[in-house]
């Protein structure tokens, strides 16, 4: 059985995603007093009195729009929520009052037929009854007491989330979480990150449009595929500095490079009509320098004519512009078509192993032996290599920690070819390896 998810719902700027943020502990949801600045939907894990469940948090409801336009596109992502949630989290304001969108939304939760909790949110000052006093009009709304909180001043938050885990169904205190697969899917802005990760859920999860810089908030879903959980995760697309304006979308990049920091598996996804430039490459490297494993995905494949050789000849481009990343794993697919997107996830699988496995000293000495006999370590300045032994202290990604005499004198050529042939040997395609030099002390034979 799976976590409970909880679903903050409510119109514009009432503060559900400052609410968001005190329940989970951390500022993950982007907060600013513009309305409308969380469009998709947000899922993080959370806890009280020992029940975990995840919490979403949605865009403000907007109901005077026509479905085309992006608020339109916002109520449907709420209302994908507000299917998924065991309990409902309706958040209003207390200091505008009950409004008429408060009463379309509670309409719209009364249909649900889903457990609802109505937080009367912005009651800052609890020594004042007279300033609580609006809280009592929404028990028009008929969806059971007003609890009043102050998601801002953390007030009266234990007493929300006792309604909220009173509709959890009880604790099986038995069960096990099976090991996921967290995968980040980054890349510059409308490249198609987005239209890949609904393809692969099989519904619009997360909002597509053709204006760059729809994605905001690094959105978190679980897919449990073949006996698999994947916690996929799409992020906005990354600028140069000097490109990023708004406040929010400083946000949005901090939030991309930790969703990274956070994955096991990173794809990067390139646009097959630009080419690899500058910016991929970046964020490439910034995948590489954390240690993540890699996929690269070269999306709207179908646009480019094609000749003979057009697919070996763009990742030969690639083998060139991400040199740094050369295990990188590399696909070509078309989310418009869905063309070879099935082999996503299958590679991901792939890559994981590889960014997780873990090699027996043996093993690594036996290949380190032959390495050394092949091409024994060179001198500097009459002084010596010695390569004594190697041992493997870490994955995700593999750290193997290799003893010399002096690593002063280890000439990154020759550490790139003892990697090459562990790689040789192992494997290890689409994760780095990291090799670490100590020093220990040998008596001359």
């Amino acid at each position: 059985m799976s976590k409970p998810i909880v679903a903050i719902v409510g119109r514009e700027n009432v503060g559900k995603s400052t609410l968001f943020n005190r329940i989970i502990g951390a500022r993950h949801a982007i907060v600013e007093d513009t309305p409308g600045i969380t469009r998709d939907r947000l899922y993080r894990d959370a806890e009280w009195l020992d029940r975990e469940f995840t919490l979403i948090d949605t865009g403000g409801i907007k109901f005077n729009t026509e479905e085309g336009l992006i608020y339109g596109k916002v109520k449907q992502q709420a209302q994908l929520a507000i299917e998924e949630a065991a309990v409902i989290i309706f958040v209003v304001d207390i200091t505008d009052g009950l409004t008429a969108d408060d009463e379309d939304v509670a309409e719209l939760l009364r249909r649900s037929g889903k457990p609802v909790v109505l937080a009367v949110n912005k009651a800052d000052d609890f020594s004042d009854p007279e300033k609580l006093l609006p809280m009592y009009d929404f028990y028009s709304l008929s969806l059971g007491e007003p609890i009043p909180v102050s998601a801002t001043h953390a007030l009266n938050i234990g007493d929300l989330l006792d309604a909220v885990i009173a509709h959890f169904p009880p604790a099986n205190t038995n069960e096990e979480e099976g090991d996921r697969i967290n995968i980040a899917f980054i890349g510059r802005p409308n490249v198609g990150k987005s239209s890949l990760v609904n393809r692969l859920l099989g519904q619009e999860r997360v909002i597509v449009s053709d204006m760059p810089g729809t994605t905001r908030d690094a959105i978190d879903t679980v897919l449990v595929k073949d006996g698999q959980e994947y916690v996929i995760i799409d992020t906005a697309g990354m600028r140069r500095k000097g490109r990023i304006n708004e406040p929010a979308e400083h946000y949005s990049v901090s939030r991309s490079l930790n969703a990274i920091d956070r994955c096991d598996v990173a794809v990067l996804v390139i646009d097959a009509s630009a080419g690899i430039i500058e910016m991929d490459k970046k964020i490439a490297g910034y995948a590489h320098e954390a240690g993540k494993g890699l996929l690269i995905v070269v999306n709207k494949w179908d646009l480019p004519e094609k000749e003979t050789n057009t697919m070996a000849k763009f990742e030969e481009d690639i083998k060139e512009e991400l040199a740094f990343a050369s295990y990188a794993l590399t696909l070509f697919v078309s989310a418009k078509t869905g063309q070879r997107c099935s082999k996503i996830l299958p590679l991901v699988d792939f890559i994981s192993e590889q960014h997780s496995r873990r090699l027996t000293t043996a093993q690594l000495n036996e290949v380190l032996r032959e390495a050394i006999a092949l091409n024994p370590p060179p001198t500097d300045k009459g002084r010596r290599l010695k390569v004594l032994y190697a041992t493997q202290v870490g994955v995700k990604p593999p750290k193997i920690v290799i003893f010399l005499n002096n690593p002063e004198i280890m000439h990154f050529s020759y550490a790139r070819y003892l990697e090459n042939k562990i790689r040789e040997a192992f494997g290890f395609a689409g994760t780095p390896i990291s090799l670490l030099w100590r020093k220990r002390e040998q008596e001359e034979q």
